[in-house]
């Protein structure tokens, strides 16, 4: 049901990404100000990450879950009716509030129904969930912002709603047989201060920094730009590229999962780290359009190792709920968006695309030494749970 939720987000975000920066651009604004349009959401889903986390822990995972997409979808709606810029800003802004319950009651549900033998399968599966629809929603959002600049935003509205609609009726007790919205008190829970205490939470959350700035801020800032300047190709070849990543990823998706619940968290990242690692250092001495579609295969394949686990380390470590233990790392993901296309895009205005590429090395580099100090989270795999009676900290 999770997977089927993520499909239709995904699908319908897909959809107004090509949208966005026309449709306010129709206001007549300058780029800076379309900038601001796009990093708003993303910064209200960051600074309200916490206020996310504690809701889930007071009212529980579906309740937040459906309200979260039902506000998207709302104000997704009042987007699409904007009659100003100052609007468009308002209503965007306001969607990412409900993003951020919606992805953190997603995250809490999914890290707590699975056990551990199978989480990095249960998470591959959810994000196969937003790949393919990050795949098809662009396919047609092309075509809809030929019709109407409006009309992305009303589709996606109701995909929203759609996706509301499932995590109500669908993740309910009738339909699942067990309580989802069971008490905090009665299925326990772990508190954000004793998840910093742990050492795979603090790792897990370097990476999601890191991998977030890499894997998506990298690939959506500058790679456009530098098919179209330095290659002197066209903006379909730039798409076909993180096309190719995409469905590379897809397939290697649930390969990858397994790998990770079989070989251990940091074994998957390691792996998937080496190609990501190949991939950034072939942009940087990329002189056609052959390279750039191996480097975004090897993107794929490694991101589809290197995706899962950050998030299935923090999955072991949770004990019950813990809906602030996931705003965290999510936060973390969402400030390596936020900063990693900025810093990427001043190297590049200074200095070169090569430059910026070969720093972006350097920083993955950070990472793959991060994950070598990464324990084994696997409580399958240990003798002594890493949360202990009366929070002792083993690690």
């Amino acid at each position: 049901m999770l997977s089927a939720v993520s499909f239709f987000v995904a699908v319908g975000f897909g959809l107004i990404i090509p949208a966005i920066p026309i449709f306010a651009a129709s206001f007549g604004v300058n780029k800076t100000a379309i900038g601001l349009i796009i990093s708003s959401f993303a910064i209200m889903r960051f600074s309200s990450g916490l206020i996310s986390g504690k809701l889930v822990d007071r009212f529980g995972e579906r309740a937040v879950l459906g309200f979260g997409l039902f506000m998207v979808s709302f104000f997704t709606l009042l987007t699409a009716l904007s009659q100003s810029y100052g609007q468009l800003l308002t209503f965007r802004s306001l969607g990412g509030l409900g993003s951020s319950m919606f992805s953190v009651s997603a995250g809490s549900l999914l890290m707590r129904s699975v056990n551990d033998d199978v989480r990095a399968r249960a998470q591959s599966l959810y994000n196969g969930g937003f790949l393919l629809g990050g795949i098809t929603g662009p396919a047609f959002g092309g075509v809809l912002s030929a019709i109407s600049l409006r009309a992305p935003f009303f589709v996606y509205s109701t995909t929203l709603a759609i996706a509301g609609m499932i995590a109500l009726v669908f993740l309910s007790e009738k339909r699942l047989g067990k309580k989802v919205d069971a008490p905090t008190a009665q299925i326990g829970q772990t508190t954000l201060g004793e998840a910093f205490k742990l050492r795979p939470y603090q790792v897990a959350l370097m990476l999601a920094f890191i991998n977030n700035w890499i894997l998506f801020g990298l690939r959506s800032s500058i790679l456009p730009l530098f098919v179209t300047e330095k290659l002197n190709s066209t903006a379909a070849i730039a798409g076909l590229g993180l096309t190719i990543g995409a469905l590379v990823q897809g397939v290697f998706m649930l390969r990858a999962g397994k790998y990770s619940d079989t070989k251990g968290r940091k074994a998957a990242f390691l792996f998937g780290s080496a190609f990501v690692l190949f991939g950034i250092l072939m942009l940087a001495f990329t002189t056609n359009t052959a390279l750039y579609f191996i480097s975004m295969a090897l993107f794929g394949l490694g991101g589809a190792y290197v995706g899962t686990a950050p998030g299935s380390v923090v999955g072991d470590i949770i004990k019950g709920r813990g809906g602030q233990v996931i705003a965290a790392w999510q936060m973390a993901g969402d400030a390596g968006m936020i900063f990693g296309p900025v810093i990427v895009g001043l190297l590049t205005d200074i200095f070169s695309y090569q430059v910026a590429f070969l720093v972006s090395a350097g920083i993955w580099m950070i990472a793959m030494l991060l994950a070598t100090i990464l324990p084994e989270t696997r409580l399958s795999h240990l003798e002594n749970d890493l949360i202990p009676d009366k929070n002792k900290q083993e690690l």
